[in-house]
This record gives structure tokens, sequence and C-alpha cells, in this order.
């Protein structure tokens, strides 16, 4: 059983379930080492679909001014494969658009500079928006990455546009899904852009979620869960349309739309009738492939228990690399901890020197794998597995080997 609530965006309410993860900690929150011992808020992690619009969105349980705090720990540039990824968006808008220094781009959700870096290498204006003091003032004191410090919607939009700035391009990468006023959101993009400028989203597809068994991108921080199904609907409510889609193989598998105002000169491309079709063919119409995934994440569990107890059993090592949101969803489901795994290394400084939220362990640097030599890392962070094994190639000196969970446990 759950509380009735109204969906996000439509306000028709929602009671369709379709994955119930238990209680956990906030995915994010990691631990100190003065607070190890003592008590952990756990919350309940439970998604929903509307059956009218089709939004996946969390059960309510928190406010988003208290998840993106002043210290949060996530900063987005220590992920090599990532920034690669930043560079050539960057290098793509600046030639399809003819952006130049007389353009202005402004991102949402800047986080540490790490994509505007790179339209500002090109002598493109830039502007940050982002809510975190930590990662807004790196950007800041590191990359002289101009960067607001605000949530943004309607009212943060429109002071930027009484200040004399609009946008000719904005991009809101992997952050639509967190945000829990998203009408007010999606509204930010139309008072701030400009009669034919251009939107991009990006956001882990639902799709591929649905189809790969990723549940564990489910965590307290993603409000919703978003397919192009229902990003149409909210975005045509608010005055825009998407144009244009690109599949892309981020974070398991990703959407980039292009939006821009209803009204505004770009033509619709061929690529969007074909993601709609292909969603129509993975069910997304149908309620009952929302409730169906239940089955999929409860077989994950068992595999991954199944298989991490039998190499065990035989008494091997195991650690874990990347102290990600996605691993702490996956671990505090399935109930593995120190029983399992002895450690998780994480390249962020941020993060080493604490603690896992739930299972307490312990957050090392990388150079630990190389002192003890495990027999298996389990790699949290599937979606940069390639880049993680070709970072850790050494262990095979001593016969290590790779487990991954999703979309199904293995042994790599």
């Amino acid at each position: 059983m759950h509380a009735a609530q109204s969906c996000r965006h439509c306000g028709q309410p929602v009671n369709v379930v379709v994955a119930d993860l238990g209680a956990t900690p906030v995915s994010n929150d990691y631990l100190r080492a003065e607070a190890v011992d003592g008590p952990e808020p756990y919350y309940p992690l439970r998604a929903l679909v509307c059956e009218e619009c089709k939004l996946v969105q969390l059960q309510d349980f928190f406010k988003g001014d208290d998840l993106f705090r002043e210290d949060y720990a996530y900063f987005s540039s220590f992920s090599t494969s990532w920034l690669r990824h930043c560079e050539l968006y960057a290098e793509a808008m600046i030639e399809r658009f003819g952006l130049s220094d007389a353009s202005q781009v402004v991102e949402i959700a800047s986080n540490d500079g790490y994509l505007l870096q790179y339209f500002q290498r090109n002598g493109v204006r830039v502007l940050g928006v982002e809510p975190c003091l930590s990662v807004a003032q790196t950007a800041i004191d590191t990359r002289s990455i101009p960067t607001e410090v605000a949530f943004f919607g309607a009212a943060t939009a429109q002071a930027l546009v009484d200040r004399g700035i609009q946008a000719d391009h904005m991009a809101a990468n992997n952050v639509l899904a967190h945000v829990p006023a998203i009408n007010d959101f999606l509204d930010g993009f139309r008072i701030l852009l400009k009669p034919q400028g251009v939107v991009t989203f990006e956001f882990p597809h639902l799709l591929r979620l649905i189809q790969q068994s990723q549940f564990d991108t489910i965590y307290h921080e993603h409000f919703s869960y978003i397919s192009l199904l229902a990003a149409e609907r909210m975005l045509d409510a608010v005055g825009l349309r998407v144009f244009d889609v690109e599949e892309l193989p981020t974070h398991g598998g990703s959407l980039r739309l292009f939006v821009c105002h209803k009204g505004a000169d770009h033509a619709e491309t061929d690529r969007v009738a074909a993601v709609r079709a292909e969603e129509d063919a993975g069910g997304l119409n149908d309620i009952d492939t929302y409730r169906q995934f239940s089955e999929s994440v409860r077989k994950v569990k068992r595999d991954l228990l199944k298989l991490l107890v039998e190499l065990k059993e035989q008494g091997a090592s195991i650690v874990g690399y990347g102290a990600a949101a996605k691993g702490n969803t996956l671990l505090n489901y399935c109930g593995v901890g120190a029983d399992m795994i002895d450690y998780v290394v994480d390249m962020s400084p941020h993060k080493q020197g604490m603690f896992l939220p739930g299972t307490r362990l312990p957050i090392l640097a990388p150079a630990e794998i190389e002192k003890t030599r495990p027999d298996y890392v389990m790699i949290l962070p599937w979606n940069i597995k390639d880049e993680v094994m070709t970072q850790l190639a050494g262990i095979r000196e001593w016969g290590g080997k790779f487990i991954v969970a999703i979309p199904s446990p293995q042994v790599l």
C-alpha cells in the first residue's frame, strides 16, 4: 500500500506501481567518519506511473531543496568518457546552430562547469544555473564559468530576462528527472529562450530502463523517469515542441531532445516519428508494460545474491568500483553490504574517506585495489563499465575479474 498522490504533471491520481525498492537512505547522502555509527534516515523508494500521461514518478517523500544541498557530493568531471561526450556535444551544437561570440548559451544544472567549458573555449558566452553551492563554486573558481546559484524555474528565468539575459541555446543534461515541480521548471525554458532558440534535454530513456531492468537508476534524487511520449505532453503544455531527437549510449541508453517554441522555424525530423514508433512497439502506451517491470527487478536481485553468495563460499574477495547513486540503490535494495563487499573505490576525492549510505562501506582511492588484489571488482556504475575495465586492466595480472549486475548479473 502507498499514500494516494497526484501526477506531478497532469494532476491525475497515480496508483500503478512500477517498482517498489523498499525503504532506503538517500543515495547521495554519503556519511562522514564521525557519523558512520549514528542514525540514518530511510525513505520509501517506490516508482509509480500515471495512467493518463504515462509519466513515471517517485512516490512523494521529500523536498528537492533538501536533496540538492550546499555540500552535494556529485561532481560531473570525474568521468573521462562523460567529458568527451560533452566536448563532442558542444562542437556539434556550435556547428549545427551557428553559435558564435554573439551567442548566449545557458546550461541548467551546470554542476562544476564540465560542459560549459567547451563552449567557452570556442568563444561562446556562457552562463550556468546550478542550485548546489559547492559544485557551483568549483565552476566559478577553477573554470571561471559565470554561475547563478539558484533552482531553475519560471521565477529564476524571469529574473534573468529582467537583467537582459536571453538564451540562443540552452542545455539541460540529466536534470529533468531531478525536478519535483516539473511544469514550473519547463516553463522557465519558454521564458528564457529566444524565439528561434533551441533547448536540448538529455535524460535516460525510460524504454531502455524497462527493457534492460535498469532499476538501479531509480533513486530519491530522480523524481521522474521519462519517455518521449511523456516529454512531448509536458512540453506541449508550456508552449514548446520537439523537432528532433537523438538516441545516445550514455547512462545505459538516453534520449537527446531538440526543443523549440511551437512557432519557431525548426522543421521536425523523421527521427521524432521513429522514436515515437519504437516506444509504442515497446509497450509504453500500455499500462501492463509498467506493471510487469516489477518481476524483472526481483529477478535481478535474486540472481545477484546467488552469484555473490557462490563466490564468497568459494573464498573469493570482492570489492566495488564507483560510489555512484545507482550503486547505492542496487546495494541497499539487494541487501549487499560488508558481508559480501570489502570496500568501494571512487575517483572523486570528494567521496574518498566517506562511507556509502545504508551499507556503510568505506570509500577509498582506486589505488587500494592494487594493494589488496581482490579476486573480483563489481562495477556499480555499469554504464561506464568499458571505461572502468580499461582503467583497471591490471587486475588481470593476478587473475582478477569484473562483475556487473545490470541488465543481468554476470562475471566479465
